[in-house]
């Protein structure tokens, strides 16, 4: 009965958390399609000015970055799981370094201006290339967690290292399209580059329904195998799915950090480990941060924009040392 209770308890929790999650994600909807230079009610424009600032610059960019944070805060919690590390997310592992170097190879092979289906192709095989080299270390006993997040730290700054190159060699146009992805940010990102989110939504409803498995997967590969779970091919599964929505949200934003970081830690801390909850609660949060964040970058200078990726690593950074002193990893 005390059991009972206390998992019946543990369910109010989290079902309050969507609840209170899904009020905050409307409201700040509501106040990033409004605020900016000219103030606009998203249910009533005053004329095509107003139409035309609503449709094609706020709605899109708010879309970006809701579809953004929630693929880097769910992509952030799988790989916790898959490398048994509480400090793993993309940016710190150099995945999205991964991702922003195969779009830096792209733009400068191709003579022309690549698709957006084209960018996302790119980013994609740059971050899986990246994912199968941590995931393929940390299933060797010899690598500890502090080495394997060094090894990620090493990756960004080699792809950091190339992107610098690239800054040299770069043309005006190719420089800003360069800094655009260095520094993340959804400012002008347009309803055809959206286009990608056809392949990335369902993915991440499928990502955020697999949270039974990755609790099975939490147990250890011998139990996981003894309750019928395929656990090699569901590995496979989760790493190509990370590097799609790695992929898509660098080529849609940039590299924007620690949204799959703080998310997902500070949600297994506050709410409990439960990934059925936490995988889909983890994008409602990450969408909801990365949406505040950029309205936040829209208003914090009177006359100029933050790039998005400044806020979270602002907000992120911190917290992360904070995490690391915590964990006491060796």
């Amino acid at each position: 009965m005390l059991l009972n209770d206390l998992i019946q308890r543990q369910q109010t929790r989290w079902k309050a958390s969507f609840l209170v999650v899904s009020i905050l994600m409307v409201a700040t909807c509501i106040l990033s399609l409004s605020i900016g230079e000219m103030w606009i009610l998203p249910w009533s424009p005053d004329g095509a000015l107003e139409q035309q600032l609503l449709t094609q610059l706020r709605m899109p960019r708010l879309i970006a970055a809701l579809a953004i944070g929630a693929s880097l805060a769910a992509s952030g919690a799988v790989l916790q799981v898959l490398l048994g590390n509480p400090l793993a997310e993309p940016g710190v592992l150099g995945i999205s370094g991964g991702a922003s170097l195969a779009l830096v190879i792209l733009l400068f092979a191709l003579p022309f201006v690549p698709t957006p289906l084209l960018t996302m192709l790119a980013a994609m095989l740059g971050a899986l290339i990246f994912t199968l080299i941590l995931v393929g270390l940390s299933r060797r006993r010899k690598v500890s967690t502090a080495r394997l997040l060094l090894i990620g730290v090493a990756l960004g700054i080699l792809s950091g290292s190339v992107v610098t190159w690239a800054f040299y060699f770069s043309d005006d146009l190719n420089l800003r399209q360069l800094m655009y992805w260095l520094m993340g940010s959804v400012g002008g990102v347009s309803w055809q580059q959206l286009s990608v989110l056809l392949f990335v939504v369902p993915v991440l409803v499928w990502l955020c329904l697999q949270g039974k498995k990755l609790d099975l997967l939490m147990l250890g590969e011998i139990q996981a195998k003894q309750l019928g779970l395929d656990v090699a091919a569901l590995r496979w599964r989760f790493i190509l799915i990370v590097s799609l929505l790695v992929g898509a949200s660098v080529a849609l934003g940039g590299v924007i950090g620690f949204v799959g970081l703080v998310i997902p830690h500070l949600l297994r801390m506050s709410l409990g480990a439960e990934n059925r909850y936490l995988l889909p609660l983890s994008a409602l949060c990450g969408g909801l941060l990365l949406a505040l964040a950029d309205t936040l970058s829209r208003v914090i200078l009177p006359s100029a924009e933050l790039p998005v990726g400044v806020v979270t690593t602002t907000i992120g950074a911190p917290i992360f040392v904070w995490m690391l002193l915590r964990s006491h990893i060796d």
